[in-house]
């Protein structure tokens, strides 16, 4: 028997905005009872952001989580009393799937932004704590550091293959890289200081997980808003792009389990590596790990296993405040 699956949807009555957001602009669109009242494009900093609060009063307010160009007009709008939810950009896409949408222009993208909004009522959005800001600030001007160490790092290996280096370059070269480790190791401290300051009890907590050192709970805080942003462990999942898709068609058609890439990359390396521990010293993640492989799963298949199982231990962690009890994992 042939089954087709119909999928309705309802759109709220209420009045929902979708924004989608660039660098230097982005494009709003007000639906009322599922029909467009109000569309246009506006500059993306205060002036814009002060043109469109008469167009969005009594609106439920959607965004796409998109780098860095959303966050100042969430807060702004948030600020103003407007509800707005800030949703995976993985969920609007498979909403424009589902209905199957195939134009993509800025315009089309907060249409689509507010039908999503006024049929899924996503959770509302709140700033998170001045903490977590210091925090990914730091973040990220970590990975800058990172980043233009190893450029130099690799700059310096080059020269010394070439041959044609010469001393003093290279003198000047090593001190340079050795000023990035020495600001690197400053402003993981500041790091650290911050989350023994706020947040010490929940990095105590989740360090108690067999496989979960320092850095990834450190990550696991920043990233999550300590927890806040999610009420189920399955959300995070997804949200670090370790969800699986799996691509079938009845019984004749088959593909390989993939993992989905949407996420944060620097969340997933981290989680790796302590999945490479937590299944040598993590009794639930080691027994589900050696399952898989004795079924003949991949090594990758059975490490990500793994890695989701860390992170539904953390979650369950952080959600009773209590310390990691192997009995009860």
């Amino acid at each position: 028997m042939i089954r087709t699956a119909v999928i309705l949807f309802t759109i709220n009555t209420n009045m929902a905005t979708g924004i989608d957001c660039s660098k230097d602009y982005f494009d709003i669109a007000v639906l009322k009872e599922g029909k467009k009242v109000f569309a246009g494009r506006f500059d993306n900093h205060q002036d814009g952001f002060e043109e469109i609060l008469s167009h969005i009063e009594g609106t439920h307010v959607g965004m796409e989580a998109t780098g860095p160009y959303y966050f100042q007009l969430a807060r702004f709008i948030a600020e103003h009393g407007v509800k707005v939810s800030v949703v995976n950009p993985l969920s609007v896409r498979r909403f424009s799937q589902m209905r199957m949408s195939r134009t993509k222009t800025d315009k089309k993208d907060a249409i689509l932004i507010a039908e999503f909004t006024a049929m899924t009522a996503p959770k509302e959005w709140i700033l998170p704590d001045q903490a977590i800001l210091r925090i990914r600030n730091l973040e990220t001007y970590i990975d800058g550091l990172k980043s233009r160490s190893q450029s130099l790092h690799n700059q310096l290996h080059a020269l010394e293959a070439s041959g044609t280096l010469d001393k003093n370059l290279q003198e000047h070269i090593n001190l340079e890289l050795q000023e990035y480790q020495t600001k690197l190791a400053v402003k993981e401290k500041e790091i650290q200081a911050l989350i023994d300051e706020n947040y010490k009890d929940l990095s105590k907590n989740l360090r108690s997980i067999p496989g979960i050192g320092p850095r990834s709970a450190s990550l696991l805080i920043i990233l999550t808003d300590a927890f806040a942003l999610f009420e189920h462990y399955k959300q995070l999942i997804s949200y670090f792009g370790l969800a699986p898709r799996i691509f079938e068609s009845g019984s004749s058609v088959k593909g390989k389990n993939r993992i989905c890439k949407m996420g944060m990359g620097t969340m997933r390396k981290t989680l790796y590596m302590a999945a490479t521990s937590a299944i040598r010293c993590n009794r639930a993640c080691r027994e589900l790990f050696d399952r898989l492989r004795a079924k003949g799963k991949p090594y990758k298949v059975a490490l990500i296993a793994a890695v989701n199982k860390l992170i539904k231990q953390a979650f369950a962690i952080a959600k009773s405040g209590r310390p990691y009890r192997e009995q009860l994992h």
